[in-house]
């Protein structure tokens, strides 16, 4: 018993603590039971596609995907740092784009860090790409990030039109975090090497699982570009992937597999801001986002958004900042969805991607100056709302 207890972190004691905090608000009246039924009602599509996806990322990840697409993106890049940025820059961007930031955080930051020494490639800008990249290029597509779905619901927006809203939005924040990552990662004063040593080739253990799965994710994109609803199309990848690895090797489907430390983190939390919101929190944010739709209104929804994930992660920051924003001011939400999406990159609390991410990099041994992540982190936070929330006002 006290050894389960000892391997119990503490993250998640806290997300314990969170959904005991939302069930006792909801045993003693804080928060009233028709309250908490309408907030499960609404995150039960949401769950069901977070734990497919992340059951879906997981086993790509286990057959050697993103592995064997890393290492080629190393070889095509043949030694060039700038090539090699471009390369690394568009493959984050994507999976962020099709598989949720915490895909990129959790699953494509260790095959970043294993490709570092294989190819003698410092490995402390293949780690930033990856945690910024997560957060700031999770504007385009539902799927992308929670927060995506919730604003999409709200927007009453399909994926398509989602989509055709934030293309431009979304270009502009990968271009903006491109240039820092240059500027303060990748060059050559900051990264300390002309040129690195392309990889050998991954040897894939086994080509049916290798094909599945990339199968699988493809379908996945298009199923949810053709309008399937997100959950459905999620679910249907994952048991296929699944399906395919209980035949080839059932030593992969274990428990772990399921992201229940996630969902017992998104349960709690939409059970305390409801309850916070009734307390008074509700008219911190009001006073601070104010009600006006104009680019005023965006901005500070934009900052409102970006200050507060930062203090109490992006997820509550989004929830709080949503109900205070009235429901025809379509262009301030989603000006509050780009604060919350692409500022939580100046702490490491700022959004659960950013946190596991920097669990990945302990683990790897990867030291992380930690004021200079928080400096760029909080000019490249600035600069990129700044620029996405003028597009996004631009093309309303």
């Amino acid at each position: 018993m006290a050894g389960g207890l000892r391997r119990v972190s503490v993250l998640d004691w806290i997300r314990f603590g969170l959904l005991a905090a939302g069930i006792v608000f909801v045993a003693t009246g804080l928060l009233p039971a028709a309250t908490a039924r309408d907030s499960i009602d609404r995150i039960a599509p949401l769950l069901l596609f977070l734990g497919a996806v992340i059951v879906l990322a997981e086993l790509t990840k286990e057959a050697q995907v993103f592995d064997v697409i890393a290492t080629r993106l190393a070889i095509v890049g043949r030694g060039s740092y700038f090539a090699l940025f471009l390369l690394c820059t568009a493959f984050a961007s994507l999976v962020t784009i099709v598989l949720n930031l915490d895909t990129t955080a959790v699953l494509l930051t260790p095959v970043m860090l294993a490709l570092a020494p294989r190819a003698k490639i410092a490995p402390l800008p293949l780690a930033m790409t990856t945690a910024w990249l997560a957060n700031t290029a999770s504007l385009l597509l539902p799927v992308s990030n929670l927060t995506n779905l919730l604003a999409m619901n709200r927007v009453a927006l399909d994926t398509r039109a989602f989509a055709a809203r934030m293309w431009a939005p979304t270009l502009v924040s990968i271009v903006v975090t491109m240039a820092f990552l240059w500027v303060f990662y990748w060059r050559r004063g900051e990264r300390g090497e002309a040129r690195y040593q392309p990889p050998p080739p991954v040897a894939v253990a086994d080509r049916v699982l290798f094909g599945v799965a990339g199968v699988a994710c493809v379908l996945f994109v298009a199923a949810i570009l053709a309008g399937v609803q997100i959950g459905v199309a999620a679910l249907v990848a994952a048991v296929a992937v699944v399906a395919a690895f209980a035949w080839r090797d059932r030593s992969k489907l274990v428990w772990s597999l399921l992201p229940w430390r996630l969902l017992v983190f998104v349960t709690g939390l939409f059970l305390v801001v409801p309850t916070l919101s009734r307390l008074g929190l509700a008219d911190v944010m009001h006073a601070i986002v104010g009600s006006g739709g104009d680019g005023d209104g965006a901005y500070r929804a934009a900052a409102a958004g970006a200050g507060l994930s930062n203090v109490v992660n992006n997820l509550p920051a989004y929830v709080a900042g949503e109900q205070v924003i009235p429901a025809a001011n379509h262009t301030q939400l989603l000006s509050l969805l780009v604060g919350t999406n692409l500022g939580p990159v100046v702490t490491p609390w700022g959004s659960l991607a950013t946190l596991l991410w920097f669990e990945w990099c302990r683990r790897g041994e990867v030291r992380v100056p930690l004021v200079k992540f928080v400096l760029t982190g909080a000019g490249l936070a600035a600069a990129a709302i700044a620029a996405t929330v003028a597009v996004l006002l631009a093309t309303a």
